[in-house]
């Protein structure tokens, strides 16, 4: 946390010598965006599991989406100081302006309602898959990674999702990880298990990092079985006498099992498909001849720049991929960690056609 508390800092001086108001509002100004942004450790340390559901919910978009606001106040503040150095700002610009500070706020509220009405679009992504094996039939999978449901991405959220997948009419399922937020405390009192029973295709997922932080209140477990997701926890499934779909733990489990060992057995005559949550260490999945691998995790970096640093961090942080005769597909999300935006990335179901 040691980067997002230097950024505020740097934020909050500038936006105190910016504003040209009396001390008094200066501070309330900046006391008011500094409360917001601490808001945000309700949600790392649990707390609000212990509040009522309405003010828990606030909480959780005030201080997830604070720290987003404050990325982009950062990035604002270091061009106009980066042109100030270089002459082309003049100070002015930068101290007791009411000018600037109103078109600093006309920009954060264009690029945020941008990225709200962006992240509220869901981007279908058609994929093909042309396995060399012999299948009986074509099948149609729906794909899915990250859906974040909590506090946030609530459940008549998820019942539009739900909709937009049985519109697909898919043979099957796969959810890569991450389908539970923070919490499954929401997930209980709203009884979203009731929305995943209404899909009308099997559902299979893996875990991924986020329901290890969701143990805190429950059993995400629990949760996948009443809903009717059949998790796949380090085990390996036969579907159709044509299919084997392999979910690996997260590794956030040091002790989860290598891939190596959970191919032992597996009939790689029929058609192999991996979830693992965490696209890492893609050439294991080649080395041991898993046909397709499904992965989420990294958001695609959920707003731009992020996105730049994801896509450095992993051999491929987004979309299509191929190492020999593995096919991969690594997506950026179909919900979201947090504030709703999305800048500069999409979020997504994949629609899948295996001939």
């Amino acid at each position: 946390m040691l980067l997002p508390l230097l950024g505020l800092s740097y934020v909050v001086w500038h936006v105190w010598v910016l504003l040209p108001f009396a001390t008094v509002w200066r501070a309330v100004c900046v006391g008011l965006g500094v409360l917001c942004f601490l808001t945000l450790f309700l949600d790392f340390t649990g707390r609000l599991d212990a509040l009522p559901m309405p003010l828990a919910r606030a909480l959780y978009n005030i201080g997830t989406s604070s720290i987003i606001v404050l990325l982009y106040l950062a990035l604002s503040f270091l061009v106009l100081d980066i042109g100030r150095l270089c002459g082309w700002v003049p100070r002015s610009w930068l101290f007791g302006n009411g000018r600037t500070a109103l078109c600093l706020l006309v920009a954060m509220v264009s690029v945020f309602t941008y990225g709200y009405v962006h992240y509220r679009h869901k981007v279908r992504v058609p994929l093909e898959l042309s396995p060399t094996k012999s299948l009986p039939r074509e099948y149609r999978i729906l794909m899915a990674s990250d859906l974040h449901l909590g506090y946030h991405n609530g459940r008549r959220e998820l019942a539009r999702w739900v909709d937009m997948m049985n519109a697909e009419q898919p043979d099957l399922i796969l959810i890569a990880g991450d389908i539970i937020d923070v919490s499954v405390r929401p997930l209980v009192e709203e009884d979203m298990a009731a929305e995943f029973r209404r899909l009308q295709a099997p559902v299979y997922a893996c875990l991924g990092n986020h329901e290890y932080y969701a143990q805190r209140a429950g059993r995400p477990a629990d949760f996948f079985r009443e809903a009717g997701i059949r998790l796949l926890r380090d085990e390996a499934v036969e579907v159709d006498s044509a299919l084997v779909i392999i979910g690996r733990d997260d590794r956030t489990n040091h002790r989860r099992k290598p891939l190596a060992q959970l191919m032992d057995g597996v009939d790689t005559t029929k058609f192999v498909i991996l979830l693992d949550h965490q696209p890492y260490h893609l050439e294991k999945a080649e080395r041991v001849g898993v046909d397709f691998q499904l992965s989420g995790h990294t958001h695609r970096g959920q707003v731009w720049p992020l996105s730049w640093i994801t896509d450095r961090m992993y051999e491929c942080s987004w979309g299509s991929h191929r190492r020999s005769s593995t096919q991969y597909y690594i997506s950026s999300g179909l919900g979201i960690w947090g504030g709703r935006y999305r800048i500069g990335t999409q979020s997504e179901y994949v629609v899948a056609t295996l001939l």
